[in-house]
């Protein structure tokens, strides 16, 4: 498919399997997403799959059961016509490739972060408006909303966010005052001698883009809209563009405060949230994926048993977990509906990323909606600023992959 032409022919997905495409090849393809997609089976077919490196894309394939190995885009989603695309390669590549696939017709289900810039976020999004006022979105409920492109935030969609969410909203546990939200991890050199990491063109950000958006994302769920921040970085350990810690104080809309760790630092490493509300303090504590099992309430001392058994109770455990969004997105995309991590929903946690990188970077106050067109920071995370900025912008041609 030509570049800047977008598919008009309908597809109906009434009676039919899914039909899905792989781009990347990588451990987060090998590991996650193509785990998640054989397990959906039923509903989706796995197609094939790109990678510039024809021998890891030809092993991916032989590996997996995936026919049809490319290492041409354009010529994947032209001969293909797939439904949905899961984008497993360095965020440097993301619009590009989130873009091509809209414009191929094709939903997308992009790795964290979503790309190094809310500029380039927001091409996604004028993409995706392209893309819907295109004849092949017409037909509403028959895979005829969208496409759309949703980003990886598997937190937001175990059952235990899903519980504390709804309590919170309904204000169960009383007003939240009081948060915490950690991911302090430890990375090795041998991490980041990996060429696009650590460096602003390969890989966008530090810990807060790379690691610490995770439990950003989960916290922005369960608290809703942030108002304004306040932020510290440093390069304390590692030889890096980036930073490889960062400290941050959130106001959000319903008065709560909170404060934010991102590490790569951390020998004993966690992942945490912590809200204090007027009527118990709720907990998570886990590395990379939560159960029920991870979640802990402590009620203050009016609460009595019975409004406690209910707080505690989840329902059926549902981990944390590629799989869990997968099944998501599949319905949204079956009903032709917006799904959840997309748009200005999904662009929420890299607004909250780029005003932390310019608090910290500028020693300011920054709040939400304050970073536009014309601004420094929206369209790179460093900001061109002293101490920050790479000494020399990377032509594309030349950014480590």
């Amino acid at each position: 498919m030509r570049k800047g032409v977008f598919a008009t022919s309908p597809r109906d997905l009434t009676d039919r399997r899914i039909r899905a495409a792989v781009i990347g090849t990588g451990g987060i393809a090998r590991g996650a997403h193509l785990p998640a997609l054989r397990a959906l089976h039923d509903e989706i077919e796995i197609v094939a799959a790109f990678d510039i490196d024809e021998e890891a894309v030809r092993a991916f394939c032989a590996d997996g059961g995936v026919p049809r190995p490319y290492t041409d885009l354009d010529r994947m989603l032209d001969e293909q016509r797939p439904d949905l695309v899961t984008i497993c390669t360095p965020p440097v590549f993301h619009r590009e490739q989130t873009v091509a696939a809209l414009r191929a017709g094709a939903w997308v289900w992009c790795e964290k972060p979503p790309c190094p810039s809310l500029a380039e976020f927001d091409a996604i999004e004028a993409a995706e408006k392209q893309a819907a006022a295109a004849p092949e979105t017409s037909e509403e409920g028959a895979g005829g909303g969208g496409p759309y492109a949703s980003i990886v935030f598997q937190h937001r969609f175990g059952s235990g966010a899903r519980h504390m969410r709804s309590l919170i909203a309904e204000r169960a546990m009383g007003r939240p005052l009081v948060a915490h939200c950690q991911t302090t991890w430890y990375r090795d050199t041998a991490y980041y001698a990996v060429p696009w990491r650590g460096n602003w063109a390969g890989e966008g950000g530090g810990p807060a883009m790379g690691h610490g958006i995770h439990q950003m994302d989960l916290l922005l769920e369960l608290l809703g809209p942030w108002t304004e921040v306040r932020a510290m970085a440093g390069r304390l350990v590692h030889d890096v563009e980036t930073e490889d810690v960062s400290t941050a104080l959130v106001r959000f809309e319903s008065g709560a405060l909170a404060t934010v760790v991102n590490s790569v630092l951390s020998p004993d490493e966690v992942s945490r949230i912590r809200i204090d509300c007027e009527r118990a303090t709720v907990e998570l504590t886990h590395l990379y994926g939560y159960t029920n099992d991870d979640w802990r309430i402590t009620p203050a001392p009016d609460v009595d048993a019975v409004e406690l058994a209910r707080w505690r109770d989840p329902g059926e455990d549902v981990p944390s977990s590629h799989l869990a969004q997968l099944r998501s997105l599949v319905a949204d995309l079956r009903a032709g509906r917006r799904p959840r991590a997309s748009g200005a929903d999904g662009r929420t946690s890299l607004e909250l990323i780029t005003a932390l990188y310019k608090s910290a970077f500028t020693d300011t106050t920054v709040r939400a909606g304050g970073i536009g067109p014309g601004d420094p920071f929206h369209t790179a995370l460093h900001g061109g600023a002293p101490g920050w900025a790479p000494s020399r912008p990377l032509p594309v041609t030349e950014i480590p992959v």
